[in-house]
């Protein structure tokens, strides 16, 4: 893996090369400086984030932008990689992500773009642009191209106040309208059967897994209840998805729609709560669904958030409820709850299916135990297992004590920590 994890790392067993990743170059967190890769979560909480494996790549700190120092490290891999062996590699470049920051050169195309905001993202992008090239180049060059599939996938939508744009689609960054949580993405791969089309069907980045391990000739435990789908077919061949719906979230702590109620949503889910899903053609969305308006390219002013050419929606009082032919309305202007209540009372219950299912949310406050000041400067692993220190003194103990009388085989076993899960589920953030 070479990039941006932001997946957790308070405890060792975090870390990605605990995670399924043979080795790791990259930061922990998101938005840090792209060129001294530190990141301040607030004052006094700064720390550097460049890691190689599980410790602090110091020897890396000289000053170069991340989307290229990461493109060196991809070169290298493939440099050093047989061809012949399997490979995953997985990069999460820091770009298009605030700071905005860019090398010199990248500008130049874009002096005529007024809002500095707007040119400094367009530099970004040119820079990743060209990393892209530089590693498809790599790949052709090692061997490794006519046998490989480049997936270029992305996690949300723009942030128009930071240089993104979503136009025409409704909202940003944060919300849970098509603005906030359609992503571009696209597949390149000679072993594409139909190559130069656009696919229209629903799929979601867990079907991702799941696509790769069958590309890969690899098994999948039939007993494992994926949320993913194989939908390898339906990109290569256009063939239908086999997903029907995504649960886009569910958020039970963020509940701000103050007119949501159990009333609204015909007794079947509470319409405070923030959430969205899509069922086919249908999106509905309940609670407050965020930041809603149309924002054009450019519509923000380099004198702070005057506005232009937008449309500045207010959200009707009391409404909690929306729903959505996302087919033949993607840009969510015609709102069509009333007109449908049945669909809306079949989407809620799909809602509250999946809801069922949830485990409890786990939101611990910030721990100060997590400063980097506390940690040799660096963000990385800070929680101790006070448990294994009390354990290991007990088998002290014992030693001198020089018991000779066995214990029972279940007294030996590990003991687990409630608020502390060692599977693949764990993501708490340090």
């Amino acid at each position: 893996m070479v990039g941006k994890w932001h997946l957790g790392f308070y405890r060792k067993e975090c870390m990605p090369t605990q995670r399924g990743f043979d080795t790791f170059f990259g930061s922990l967190l998101g938005s840090g400086d792209y060129y001294t890769h530190y990141k301040c979560d607030s004052p006094g909480m700064c720390g550097y984030d460049l890691y190689e494996n599980d410790n602090a790549a110091w020897d890396y700190d000289n000053g170069i932008y991340s989307t290229q120092m990461y493109t060196q490290r991809v070169q290298h891999i493939l440099a050093s990689h047989h061809p012949s062996k399997p490979l995953f590699l997985y990069i999460a470049y820091q770009a298009v992500h605030s700071p905005l920051q860019a090398p010199g050169r990248y500008f130049e195309h874009y002096r005529s773009i007024i809002n500095i905001n707007r040119r400094r993202y367009a530099a970004m992008l040119s820079c990743l642009d060209e990393a892209i090239s530089n590693v498809t180049m790599a790949l052709k060059s090692y061997g490794f191209y006519n046998n490989s599939i480049i997936i270029y996938s992305s996690d949300n939508g723009g942030q128009p106040t930071a240089g993104g744009s979503n136009w025409p689609l409704r909202g940003s960054k944060g919300t849970y309208w098509e603005g906030g949580i359609r992503a571009v993405g696209f597949v390149h791969s000679p072993l594409l059967k139909n190559k130069g089309t656009v696919c229209k069907e629903l799929v979601h980045i867990t079907d991702w897994y799941p696509t790769l391990i069958s590309l890969a000739e690899g098994q999948i435990d039939e007993d494992i209840q994926l949320d993913g789908y194989d939908i390898w077919e339906t990109i290569s061949e256009g063939l239908r998805s086999p997903r029907v719906d995504i649960l886009h979230n569910i958020d039970p702590i963020y509940t701000k729609a103050k007119n949501g109620s159990w009333a609204a949503g015909y007794g079947i889910w509470n319409t405070a709560i923030q959430s969205a899903i899509r069922v086919r053609h249908w999106k509905l969305l309940t609670g407050n669904p965020g930041y809603s308006d149309w924002v054009p390219p450019q519509s923000f002013s380099n004198l702070g958030p005057n506005r232009w050419h937008n449309e500045r929606v207010t959200l009707p009082t009391g409404k909690s409820v929306w729903l959505f032919n996302i087919t033949a309305d993607p840009y969510e202007r015609v709102d069509l709850s009333h007109r449908y209540p049945g669909v809306v009372k079949q989407l809620l219950r799909r809602l509250s299916q999946f809801n069922k299912t949830a485990v409890p949310v786990r939101y611990p406050p910030k721990d100060p135990r997590s400063n980097p000041r506390l940690n040799g400067g660096v963000w990385g692993p800070w929680y101790k297992d006070e448990y294994k220190k009390k354990k290991s003194s007990k088998k002290k103990a014992q030693k001198k004590l020089k018991k000779s009388k066995a214990k029972p085989k279940w007294q030996n076993k590990a003991r687990s920590f409630p608020n502390c899960p060692s599977d693949a589920s764990d993501v708490t953030r340090g």
